[in-house]
């Protein structure tokens, strides 16, 4: 009589259905208890069953639980991250070209939920506490930018009009001053051109904002000296000296000068052009594929503008002089000013660097090569001499420095970081 009472696992009917198969092992213990009698047993498993889906639904309910509590907001932790650039932005742009140069593309920006760094930068701009706007601009500053223009482009004229000034005087007392007095006259006019070069880079749009090395300044200085007096030092050595006197070649110089003006204005434009890109752009890829013909374009113009002068500087102070190599040289002075200016002055010296050495290096290989069994080392410098004329060495060597410059312009001044700290450089001196 006491076997069929045995059974415990008759009770499981399909009347408690998945009920029962979510039942743990313990399960039939907690439904019958330790000493019920068999007729008690069918209730008390189907009292089990139904308990059954509410221990699996407070399992349930509290996995959802935890995973909320470990889940954070991603905008939040990254905002804390970059809380200095937040706090310091006037605007979304700079956030989104700092988060740029920290390494945040736009396939970045989709782990945060957002399509792209700028839509990221808006709701982290949104976010800081207390974020304000740019002021408006006020009624007065169309005339305030208008005179700034005229102010940078009035000091960037004026070396080209000291240099004017000192080659013609040098002309027109030839024959009538002495060599002292002659030599005095240059000097007083280098010196004047320097200064007003000086004035003309310290602010505006080539201004670079404190980064412009000395060495950067030094090397400048000497691939404008080399343009005055590289021609005829290295005719002098390949004809057996140096000997004095000197020829100078100031036409090439003279159009450099009067080219700084024009430098001026292409890199105006390219900054004003780039910023509107950067406030009308919704992804970095559409920004740098906007900026790169700005780029060309600026560095086109003020080619053609230098060529103009160049030619123009020739017809009123004789021909003579590296005319492809002062080309060459305005092109990779713009390019490394620009630069600079933007945030990159190591590309900039470095190229400067490299044409100075290219051009120190040849008649350093010619008296080289005047050594007994080193003929070989002058051999370079005479083929491109016969090809292209003493003018063809400055012409390699700031040709091939400005074309890796240029390469790496359309690089790194495609990034929207480039511009943001132009910006702020500039603020109040390009308008």
């Amino acid at each position: 009589m006491g076997r069929p009472t045995e059974v415990p696992d008759a009770p499981v009917t399909p009347a408690t259905g998945e009920g029962a198969d979510a039942l743990p092992p313990t399960a039939e213990a907690l439904g019958t208890g330790a000493g019920t009698a068999a007729g008690a047993g069918a209730p008390a498993t189907g009292a089990g069953a139904r308990r059954a889906p509410e221990i699996a639904g407070a399992v349930a309910a509290r996995r959802p639980g935890t995973a909320r509590r470990g889940t954070a907001d991603p905008v939040k932790s990254l905002m804390h991250r970059h809380r200095q650039l937040c706090e310091r932005a006037v605007d979304p742009l700079e956030i989104a070209a700092g988060l740029e140069a920290h390494g945040v593309t736009d396939r970045v920006a989709a782990r945060y939920r957002h399509r792209d760094v700028f839509s990221l930068a808006e709701e982290l701009f949104a976010r800081m506490p207390g974020a304000v706007t740019e002021p408006a601009t006020g009624p007065g500053a169309p005339e305030r930018d208008a005179r700034t223009r005229t102010a940078w482009s009035l000091r960037a004229l004026l070396p080209g009009a000291v240099c004017a000034a000192t080659v013609g005087v040098l002309d027109l007392t030839e024959g009538t001053l002495g060599g002292g007095a002659r030599l005095a006259v240059a000097l007083a006019g280098a010196l004047l051109t320097l200064t007003g070069l000086a004035l003309a880079l310290r602010d505006g749009p080539l201004h670079a904002g404190g980064r412009s090395p000395v060495t950067a300044r030094l090397y400048g200085c000497w691939l404008l000296g080399y343009v005055l007096y590289g021609g005829p030092l290295l005719d002098q050595v390949l004809s057996g000296g140096p000997e004095g006197p000197w020829e100078i070649t100031p036409a090439p110089l003279l159009g450099l000068a009067l080219s700084l003006a024009p430098a001026a204005w292409s890199a105006h434009l390219f900054s004003v052009h780039a910023r509107r890109k950067l406030h009308g752009s919704r992804a970095l890829e559409e920004f740098a594929a906007g900026v790169r013909p700005l780029l060309l374009g600026a560095v086109a113009l003020h080619l053609c503008a230098l060529i103009g002068l160049l030619h123009l500087a020739r017809l009123g102070y004789g021909s003579g002089g590296a005319f492809a190599g002062a080309a060459a040289l305005g092109v990779l002075l713009l390019l490394s000013r620009l630069l600079t200016g933007h945030g990159y002055p190591g590309p900039a010296t470095a190229a400067l660097a490299t044409a100075c050495a290219v051009e120190a290096l040849a008649p350093a290989l010619i008296l080289a090569g005047r050594l007994p069994g080193l003929h070989f080392l002058a051999r370079p410098v005479d083929l491109l001499v016969v090809a292209g004329g003493t003018g063809a060495v400055p012409a390699v060597a700031c040709g091939a420095s400005a074309l890796g410059l240029l390469i790496t312009a359309t690089v790194v001044l495609s990034r929207a970081s480039a511009h943001t700290t132009a910006r702020a450089d500039e603020s109040g001196t390009t308008g």
